[in-house]
């Protein structure tokens, strides 16, 4: 089966207020962040508010995020997560499947 590089990949999307204003409760919930801080070893987190949607590999995007989000998978800084599915199910979103939030190191 051969290889399909992608040459394009519309990384846009729009999230109804309700599955946001839901999945921004999941993001920020204590027990959540505690696993956040657990995981990265950090003493705390704070959630960005922003989110992204995994585009695929290329050599425009190696690390297979939007450009504009990179200058953060390299700062010691922040931390950045994929959203559990149970998340996404939970907030009714389906479209894109997939997404990664971005957290802020504290202190």
């Amino acid at each position: 089966m051969p290889i399909k590089i992608v040459q394009n990949f519309d990384s846009s999307f729009t999230l109804e207020p309700q599955a946001q204003e839901t999945l921004f409760k999941l993001l920020t919930s204590e027990s959540f962040l505690s696993q956040i801080c657990q995981q990265c070893q950090f003493e705390k987190v704070e959630f960005t508010e922003l989110l992204f949607q995994p585009v695929p590999y290329t050599l425009n995007t190696p690390k297979g995020m939007p450009a504009e989000f990179e200058k953060y998978h390299e700062s010691d800084d922040y931390t950045i997560i994929n959203i559990p599915p149970n998340f996404m199910f939970t907030a009714k979103i389906f479209r894109p499947s997939r997404l990664c939030a971005i957290y802020k190191k504290i202190g």
